[in-house]
């Protein structure tokens, strides 16, 4: 039984249209999500929801009507409600109202779809959805408003040309990401969103910075690639939490000395302004860490700026701030720019810092290195480079999963995961249809990733010093243009005859695992000769 509650008025008649015939979704999935109260529709094309998916948990399901008896596994009524429905990269222009047949979604993706969404669904819905962003959404309803528990709202990369005053009665949210959009304002009321933590306004046509006098909470405020040119004290006076100012990629042509008043001030990215000096007062700033000017008319920084005084008259001689100059960037723009290559590798760090994925701007990046780091999990703005992103290498690291969100990375060609701690891959990695070759050695899969078979045009799975057990030829077999496969120096016990009949294999590299037979006189002869002695072996 489910720990949510179920909707108190849903409506019994909805969705009850004939379903079409060819109903896209195969039984088993909808049999499958019953069980686990997932379901994963991404990148079938479809072009509306079936209803079955909508009723999945209303109506009696098909096996009930064929079978009278029913063993552990197939107690239908025992069923988990539907939590996650993800429905990114296909063709929907509307969700139907029958939404509300599935009272306990958390997780409603509909990313990298065509929606127009209708006042009805935001309002009772929004809630319960976790990426807005990539769509077309040209505006967004008042009744956005009633969404008070709502503490991440993403509207990243849509056609928003203003907020809803409304917005600011969401009173629990914390972080608001409107960037990449159309935006010239923002809203006076947003300022009292009092536990907002977070704004993105990234790539708008912002002139000036929001006025936030009720934002005390306010930590990050990111506002590159706009059009402001002027920083006023009134925009900088209220911001006494703020740790994070992001302006790069402005036209900024100088700087208050009201920048004295963000105390908690940590980082401060000016780079690629119009700046010609800065203000003395900077030098005092008692936490700032980093502060980036590549790309600014410098005419020269005075020493006094970078000498913080001391109370009793002295003065602390070496620099406390970690500054990037024109001369000094530690991002190889020139790369981005030409060679299409994102390269911030051989750091030994455990994130990867927002100026290097702000580097970028809207240059196409086919080639991204982020190996020999610590980072733990894949950066969540990997996916910024959605649309061109061919080639990514995120070897020796420490990365314990690979997030679903991965497969929307639709562009990859060449997958690099060797040297961390992956012991599974997600089988939303399916979707990758362009994917060529997966290094994955050098981590802890103790089984074959099931998901592997089913990326037909697969040429190239080095998974080797893992723990795998075994391989599924007759699934292997179905990878037609699989040529190199090296499962050595893992736990195999036995190579089944049938791999034998894998004959687009070219090299096949077995050795280090601790199976009998094929014997290390037949292995050294090579690969033809190993298929060859496998096909031998199979039962008559």
């Amino acid at each position: 039984m489910s720990r949510f509650k179920r909707g108190a008025h849903v409506d019994s008649r909805a969705g009850f249209r004939q379903e079409k015939e060819d109903c896209p979704v195969p039984y088993g999935l909808l049999k499958a999500a019953r069980k686990s109260g997932q379901l994963n529709l991404s990148g079938r094309g479809l072009t509306e929801v079936p209803q079955s998916v909508w009723r999945l948990n209303t109506d009696t399901p098909q096996e009930a009507q064929q079978n009278l008896s029913f063993g552990a596994a197939d107690r239908w009524w025992e069923q988990t409600d539907l939590t996650k429905l993800l429905l990114s990269s296909n063709k929907l222009q509307s969700l139907s109202e029958d939404v509300k047949l599935l009272p306990c979604l958390l997780v409603l993706d509909v990313g990298f779809c065509v929606l127009k969404y209708s006042d009805y669904l935001v309002v009772s819905y929004s809630s319960l959805l976790k990426d807005l962003s990539d769509n077309h959404l040209m505006d967004i309803p008042e009744s956005l408003a009633n969404l008070k528990n709502l503490v991440k709202l993403n509207l990243f990369c849509n056609k928003l040309k203003s907020l809803p005053p409304a917005i600011s009665e969401m009173k629990n949210l914390r972080m608001l990401d409107c960037s990449r959009n159309q935006l010239e304002s923002i809203p006076p009321v947003l300022a009292q969103m009092q536990s907002l933590e977070q704004l993105y306004l990234r790539h708008n046509k912002l002139h000036f910075l929001p006025k936030l006098p009720c934002c005390k909470t306010l930590k990050e405020l990111h506002c590159g690639n706009n059009q402001i040119e002027i920083l006023e004290a009134d925009h900088l006076k209220h911001l006494s939490a703020l740790s994070l100012l992001e302006l790069r990629d402005n036209k900024v042509k100088s700087l208050p000395e009201e920048i004295t008043l963000l105390q908690g001030l940590e980082r401060l990215d000016l780079t690629n302004n119009d700046i010609g000096s800065l203000p003395c007062g900077l030098g005092t700033l008692p936490k700032l860490k980093s502060l980036s000017l590549e790309g600014n008319p410098l005419r020269g920084i005075r020493r006094d700026v970078l000498t913080v005084k001391q109370p009793d008259g002295g003065s602390k001689e070496e620099p406390k701030t970690a500054m990037t100059l024109p001369s000094q960037a530690k991002i190889n723009v020139h790369a981005i720019k030409t060679l299409k290559t994102l390269d911030y590798s051989e750091k030994q760090e455990a994130s990867i810092p927002d100026e290097v994925f702000d580097a970028v701007d809207d240059s196409p990046v086919a080639n991204v290195n982020f190996s020999k780091n610590q980072l733990m999990a894949v950066p969540s703005r990997i996916l910024e480079l959605k649309d061109t992103l061919a080639d990514i290498n995120l070897g020796f690291n420490k990365l314990t999963s690979i997030p679903v969100d991965f497969s929307m990375l639709k562009q990859l060609v060449h997958i690099d995961l060797r040297n961390n701690l992956l012991t599974s891959l997600p089988m939303e990695l399916e979707g990758l249809t362009k994917l060529r070759s997966v290094i994955l050695s050098f981590n802890r899969f103790k089984s074959f990733p099931e998901v592997l078979y089913r990326i037909s045009y697969l040429e190239t799975i080095l998974i080797s010093n893992n723990q795998v057990g075994g391989i599924d030829p007759v699934q292997m077999k179905t990878l037609n243009n699989l040529s190199t496969l090296d499962l050595s120096n893992n736990d195999i016990m036995q190579v089944p005859p049938e791999l034998g009949n894998c004959t687009s294999l070219r090299a096949l590299m077995l050795d280090g695992n601790p199976f009998r037979n094929p014997r290390a006189a037949i292995l050294s002869k090579g690969t033809d000769a190993v298929l060859e002695y496998l096909r031998s072996r199979i039962p008559t």
